[in-house]
C-alpha cells in the first residue's frame, strides 16, 4: 500500500485525457486556466515532505517532489510547487507517468507530449526549463 497521498493524475487523469481536454479548448488562456484547475487537484503536500532532497532543482519557482515504487512495480509521484501554474505543469507531467513502471516512464516521449499539449510555446524558458527539471528529476529517481 502507498504512503504517498492518492490523486488522479496518471490514475483517473491521464496524458489521453489532457491532451484530448486542452486541444478542445480554444487559445492559450482557456488552457492556462485549465491548468491551474488540474493543479487545484493535485493535493497540497506535508510540509514533512518538503525536504532539501525532495527539491527540483532548476526550477523558478518552489518545486518538489518525492517518489516510491508500489507493488506492481509503477511508480508513484507526489509533487507540489508554491505556484499555481507549476501546479498545472506538474498535474501535467503526473497524468502521462505516474503509476508507470521505470520502463514505461523512459519510454514515454516527453518532448511530443508536450509539443502536442503546445506547452512550450507559450511558457517563458524558465517555466520550460523548469518542466524539463521536473521531468529529469523524475527520471532521475527511477534508475
Amino acid at each position: 500500500m502507498s504512503s504517498l497521498p492518492n490523486h488522479p493524475f496518471g490514475l483517473t487523469i491521464t496524458d489521453a485525457h489532457i491532451l484530448a481536454t486542452m486541444q478542445s479548448l480554444q487559445g492559450w488562456e482557456a488552457r492556462y486556466r485549465q491548468l491551474i484547475l488540474w493543479g487545484k487537484q493535485l493535493p497540497v503536500m506535508e510540509e514533512s515532505l518538503k525536504s532539501d532532497q525532495a527539491v527540483v532543482a532548476g526550477c523558478e519557482s518552489q518545486v518538489w517532489l518525492v517518489s516510491e515504487q508500489d507493488e506492481q512495480d509503477g511508480w508513484l509521484f507526489y509533487a507540489d510547487s508554491d505556484a499555481r501554474i507549476v501546479r498545472g505543469l506538474i498535474a501535467v507531467v503526473l497524468a502521462a507517468l505516474n503509476a508507470k513502471t521505470g520502463e514505461q516512464i523512459m519510454a514515454f516521449d516527453m518532448d511530443a507530449y508536450f509539443s502536442d499539449l503546445g506547452l512550450l510555446d507559450h511558457l517563458s524558458p524558465s517555466r520550460g526549463n523548469g518542466l524539463k527539471a521536473i521531468v529529469g528529476k523524475i527520471r532521475t529517481e527511477i534508475a
